[in-house]
This record gives structure tokens, sequence and C-alpha cells, in this order.
């Protein structure tokens, strides 16, 4: 068998579907994304094609080391987001070409489903207390949320008073034991970050995410110092070789690598395994399209420490299309209880409806992050 054709779909609301084809007329499908950066992402995609060209699918573990390896710059957003896509798509190959999903050709699944949480509210946390409600009503036992609005670096205590009364608001309308996980997005810089997470400790948070920006993260000593919340981050770290520094360093108590944007499938596994050697969870950041998650599941297949997985459906930047709009089989994905169960179908076990995407591929998107600045005209982290 022989890889033969790639083929790229930018389609609403904000994602990028890869197809690569097989002389064999065996297909697999990718998702290669950084959201904002479509069409850059889109390009390296094609890029790293041309050395697949004519080679085996199977030979995914070196074909994850020459892409990744054979450019003299390497990691980073872009890059690692198009081998992601590629890492997929090649899984997916193989998975299809020997009629078995991908969780058993990476040694058996050791889990039959996983918990999974729904956003509520927006970019702006607002009216979230119903949203909550709406969420535990549908079955889900977690949930997620903007933390906070933008803070300055030094800012006044009644932004914190209402970021703790959001939560105060959520954490009442769903009572004391539905996970809630606070998203800090990355806003809140160290001297803020210490004051918002010991204000939000009694409000039993299930985690707080990225409480300062991954490039901060010596912060995370003092912040870890300063409650008992377990703290999560990785959804901007791209290679295990990111990650190392964090597990050295000892205060991230859950990973979110995202199969989309880590390397994909063979990255986030051997991720996964670093982390277990820490007594670190895994939870893996995915607010994309049905191939990201699908991906995804596969991960937290063989993964003892997954306890948790984001998905997209019904996430506010999905109003264009959702995540079973792509898809065939829409009940790949069976929501019960608050769980998710594993795909069993061959390959990532999504069956890809690509004349929706061709049709949908017409619009397109170009999506691009908010820009918000402060009070005084500068930036603000979005």
């Amino acid at each position: 068998m022989k890889i033969t054709k790639f083929t790229t779909y930018i389609v609403p609301p904000r994602w990028l579907f890869l197809k690569i084809e097989t002389d064999e007329g065996v297909v697999g499908w990718g998702e290669p994304v950084v959201e904002g950066r479509a069409l850059t992402v889109e390009a390296a995609v094609h890029e790293l094609s041309d050395y697949l060209i004519g080679k085996d699918p199977f030979l995914i573990e070196d074909h994850w080391n020459v892409l990744y390896r054979g450019g003299f710059y390497r990691g980073g957003a872009i890059h690692m987001s198009a081998l992601a896509g590629i890492d997929q798509a090649l899984w997916d190959i193989k998975g299809k070409a020997l009629g078995q999903p991908v969780h058993q050709l990476l040694g058996g699944r050791c889990r039959d489903r996983i918990k999974v949480y729904s956003w509520i509210g927006g970019d702006r946390p607002s009216d979230v207390a119903n949203a909550a409600k709406e969420a535990v009503a549908r079955g889900f036992k977690a949930l997620k949320m903007n933390g906070c609005e933008e803070l300055q670096i030094v800012d006044t205590h009644d932004k914190v008073d209402r970021a703790v009364e959001t939560i105060a608001m959520v954490r009442e309308a769903v009572g004391p034991h539905i996970g809630i996980g606070a998203d800090f997005h990355g806003r809140v810089h160290k001297p803020m970050a210490k004051v918002l997470v010991k204000a939000l400790e009694p409000y039993r948070l299930m985690f707080i995410e990225e409480p300062v920006l991954s490039e901060n993260r010596e912060a995370l000593k003092e912040i870890a110092n300063h409650c008992s919340v377990p703290i999560a981050l990785g959804e901007r770290l791209f290679s295990r070789w990111d990650f190392k520094g964090v597990f050295e360093d000892g205060f991230v108590d859950i990973i979110q690598p995202d199969l989309s944007h880590a390397g994909g499938i063979t990255e986030c596994r051997k991720i996964a395994a670093m982390a277990e050697a820490y007594d670190v969870a895994l939870a893996p950041h995915c607010p994309l399209g049905p191939i990201a998650l699908a991906a995804c599941l596969q991960v937290d297949a063989v993964s003892y420490n997954a306890f948790i997985q984001e998905q997209s459906l019904g996430i506010h930047y999905n109003q264009a299309n959702d995540i079973l709009d792509y898809i065939s089989n829409k009940e790949v994905f069976h929501y019960e209880d608050g769980f998710v169960s594993i795909p069993d179908g061959p390959g990532l076990g999504v069956t890809v409806d690509e004349d929706y995407v061709i049709e949908r591929a017409k619009e397109g998107h170009r999506w691009r992050n908010p820009i918000w600045r402060h009070a005084d005209g500068s930036f603000a982290e979005w």
C-alpha cells in the first residue's frame, strides 16, 4: 500500500480536515488545525506531504520521526499541528486496513467509556448558572467555564469578586458534587493568580486551567502553595519535550495535550505515558471537531491516567456547524450518564460525510481570535 494524495478542507466553524488516500482505496482522515491559523497549518500539511507521497502508510513511527526531525527547525504550534493531523490520518488508514480500532493497535483499551465535560458560557462568563443546570439535566457530571474576564498584571479586587461570584453561582446551581473546571485561559498573571486561586478554593473546583500562561510556568510553584485545587495545563504545549519541564517541576496535576496540536496520536500517547510516571492525570484538550475527538478517545482508551475528556458539542464556537454534522455514524459518540463510549469501529471509528465536508468547504472560514484591550488601551490576553 502506498500513499497517493493529500486533500485539505477548511470547514466551518473553525476547523481543517485532512484526507489521505492510498493506491488500495483505503482513506484516512485527520484534523490538523490551529484555531485562527487554519490557512497556515494547511500550507504546512502540504509541505510535509511531499515526503509521504509514495510511502507505506503503515510506517507511522518512522514517518513521525522524519516529519519532526527531518527539518532543521522543528516544533511549535504550526509544525506540530500539521504533523498531528497527518499522524491521525495514518492511524485511521492502518486501523481500517487491518479492520481494528486504533486503540486495539495501541495495546487494547483499558476502559469502555470516559467521563466528559460540557462547556458552559462563552468567552466572558455570563448567565452560567442556568446553562450549568441545563447541562446537568442533559446528564453531564462535569462542566467547564471561563473563570474570569481579562485581568491586568495587577488589577482591582472588584474583578476578583465578580469571578468568585460567578463560580459561586454555578456551584450553588449544580450542588456540591458536580465537577467544575475553571479555565483562566492564560488571562491572569502571577500577582492576581495567587489572589484568585485562593479566593476560589472554597468552591471545590475539579481543576483550575492555565492559571498563568505556559511560558510563565515558574509561577506555578507559588500558585500551588496558595491553594489545594488541582492545576491543569498543556493545551499550548506541543511535544514531549515541551512537557518534560512541567513534569520535572511537579506543580501541575492534570495535563491537557491537544491531539490536533501536539503531534497527534503517536506523540500524545507518549506524553500520556510520561505523565503516568509522574502520577499526573490526563485530560486531553479538544474544543474541535469529530476527527479530533475520535483521536482523543483512542488515546483515552489506552491511558490509565486519563480521567475526563473535553468535547465541543454545543460549545459557543460551534454556531455554523457542530461536531455531529460532519459524520454519518452520529451514534459513534454515545453520551450517557456523563460519559462517552470509546469508538469500536476500524481506524478512528468515525465515518466522515465527505459530500457534506466538500459542500461546507465552499464556505470555509477565516476564524480569528478576539482581540481584547484593557481600560487603559493596552492589549489584554483573550
